[in-house]
């Protein structure tokens, strides 16, 4: 089984230390058929500080400048491993629906192949990661989580990425920080209006591996909304482990892989040059 890692993150994340070298090193030890550096790029924090001066719900700025730097050393180091690494060029591009400006101009960047689009934090809210779930109660968190599906439906509408990555971002801090489990599936109807949107767009869907490691205990989506995605159309499915250390990298991807066959899919994609390419399972 040929296997692909396209979501992980390097030295040039701001919730990573992974030295980008090793980062290949590790890849290349794997024999991954494709192996992509997504960096974060949060649209909504582009700009230093200064910037924002009403934001006080995220303490991190800078992101062009972090977009520069990864987008910079790995093209760069695609010419230095070829021949060895299927390396491509990638961003995690976070909350293009809070300023659309900023999106277009990292979706316009030629230097990259692959853009997974991602919503980590709602306006004036803070990052999913952070919330306190317990000064919630659980209908003011089914709100929350209604005002995240609007806005995965809104960036899909925009739809000038490339793929969906980790649909139910949230569910991981709401059960595994907070012990709180919720049933989504009173947002089919929107999921599924979204996951229209994607196939009839051409867009992908990813399947995120790291809830499996990280006490979840399953992918980000789970195999109903896999299996969803492509009874709404969907035809491209990406793998990613969503590795922020070396160690991480192409963790659980043979999982993902069997959920995309469980579903239906008989291929994944990686991306080259913005254009999906294909192995059949």
């Amino acid at each position: 089984m040929k296997l692909t890692d396209c979501h992980t993150h390097t030295q040039f994340s701001v919730d990573s230390e992974a030295d980008i070298e090793k980062c290949i090193g590790r890849a290349i030890e794997l024999g991954l058929a494709a192996y992509a550096i997504t960096d974060h790029c949060e649209c909504n924090r582009w700009y230093s500080k200064e910037h924002y001066p009403d934001e006080t719900t995220y303490q991190y700025f800078d992101f062009g400048r972090d977009f520069e730097n990864s987008v910079s050393a790995v093209t760069a180091l695609k010419q230095k491993y070829s021949g060895k690494l299927n390396l491509i060029c990638g961003v995690e591009m976070g909350q293009a629906t809070h300023n659309f400006e900023i999106a277009e101009k990292v979706v316009s960047d030629p230097r990259l192949d692959f853009v997974l689009g991602s919503m980590h934090q709602l306006p004036r809210t803070e990052d999913f990661c952070f919330i306190d779930y317990t000064e919630y109660s659980l209908d003011g968190i089914y709100d929350l989580a209604q005002c995240y599906f609007e806005e995965i439906h809104k960036l899909c509408k925009w739809g000038k990425f490339d793929v969906l990555a980790h649909l139910t971002y949230f569910m991981r801090y709401l059960k595994c920080k907070a012990k709180i489990d919720i049933d989504i599936s009173r947002f089919d109807d929107i999921i599924s209006e979204s996951f229209r949107l994607l196939a009839e767009n051409g867009k992908g869907l990813e399947i995120n591996t790291s809830g499996i490691r990280q006490g979840f205990g399953d992918t980000f989506p789970d195999l109903k909304y896999v299996k969803l995605f492509r009874e709404m159309g969907g035809e491209i499915i990406s793998i990613g482990s969503d590795s922020h250390t070396v160690g991480d990298i192409g963790a659980n991807v043979a999982d993902g892989i069997e959920t995309a066959r469980a579903a239906g899919f008989t291929r994944i994609a990686y991306y080259i040059n913005r254009k999906p390419n294909f192995i059949e399972l």
